[in-house]
């Protein structure tokens, strides 16, 4: 068994800031390879990619991966609802920006927290948790109705935040998926592998179908972009949360992930030029102080960080 420790050390602290500046930088990223690489070609190259590296990790480590231990069912469903979040992620990414895919997708904790109820009856809402669930949807329901009377993105923002909101839904449901399945107890990069290769496959599938051409070159701007996603986000960030998670709270680790969404938005107006609008820090701030709510709450204890991070 591992040790867990109490308290978040410096060491954790580093590492978690590091992770939620990678995500948030990660939108950024597949927003600026999107004139060159189609939404989902880009999205099927991450999954594959990144199944490829935890495999080859796996086996350099002497991990087992594919004995028969009962996952495949959580398996296959974790995979597709992971496609399907990346899938509403790249193809939105196209019609909102960076800034707010990052904010609208961090709906997934409350997804996780209106479902746990049903997968374990001990887990309820207390009037705390509901306060913040009702805080953050509405902060993101007004955000979300900029995209029909001020649009910053173009006419169709509305679409991109739809999908926005979609990912979230399913990021929240993969986790559920992960939790009610036998894929709770099976190792970090069994779980990982299974969302990688499956969504690989999928994505590839629909990337083909789409019919959109792929670029005879890519610039440097684009390799780098896939590179990082691939390397540095599918991959290396991805295991490094799970080692945290392995060795510290899990809540102290939520209330940190919190920066993502700051990072995404800061980033998206920096590298790209996004607008920051006002509704859009409001919707920041009632997800940020939802999730606080939600996690401050001593009983029921929840695990709102998905067991992956975007």
């Amino acid at each position: 068994m591992t040790d867990r420790k109490p308290h978040l050390d410096s060491l954790a602290v580093t590492l978690l800031v590091g992770c939620c500046f990678l995500w948030g930088l990660n939108q950024v990223a597949a927003k600026a390879a999107l004139p060159e690489v189609p939404a989902l070609h880009q999205a099927a190259v991450r999954s594959a990619g990144g199944a490829l590296l935890v495999w080859l990790w796996a086996l350099a480590r002497g991990i087992r991966l594919f004995d028969r231990d009962g996952t495949l069912p959580g398996g296959l469903l974790a995979g597709a609802l992971f496609a399907l979040e990346f899938g509403c992620i790249f193809v939105g990414l196209q019609f909102t920006t960076a800034s707010r895919m990052v904010v609208f997708i961090y709906l997934a904790p409350f997804v996780v927290a209106l479902g746990m109820p049903f997968i374990a009856r001990s887990e309820r809402l207390s009037a705390t948790q509901l306060a913040g669930l009702v805080a953050a949807f509405a902060g993101v329901a007004w955000a979300f109705a900029e995209g029909f009377t001020q649009p910053a993105a173009g006419e169709r923002q509305w679409l991109g935040d739809a999908l926005g909101v979609a990912a979230g839904v399913l990021w929240g449901a993969t986790t559920l998926a992960i939790r009610g399945s036998r894929l709770t107890a099976a190792s970090a990069e069994k779980t990982l592998l299974y969302q990688l290769a499956v969504s690989g496959v999928l994505l590839s599938v629909a990337a083909t179908l789409s019919g959109a051409p792929l670029p005879g070159r890519l610039s440097l701007l684009a390799w780098s972009s896939l590179g990082f996603q691939v390397v540095i986000v599918s991959f290396a960030s991805y295991l490094l949360w799970f080692w945290l998670m392995r060795h510290y709270p899990a809540t102290r680790l939520a209330a940190f992930t919190l920066l993502t969404p700051v990072f995404g938005l800061l980033l998206g107006a920096l590298l790209l030029g996004e607008p920051i609008t006002p509704r859009l820090i409001v919707a920041l701030v009632t997800v940020a102080g939802g999730i606080v709510l939600v996690n401050r709450s001593p009983q029921p204890r929840m695990r709102l960080t998905s067991d992956v991070v975007e």
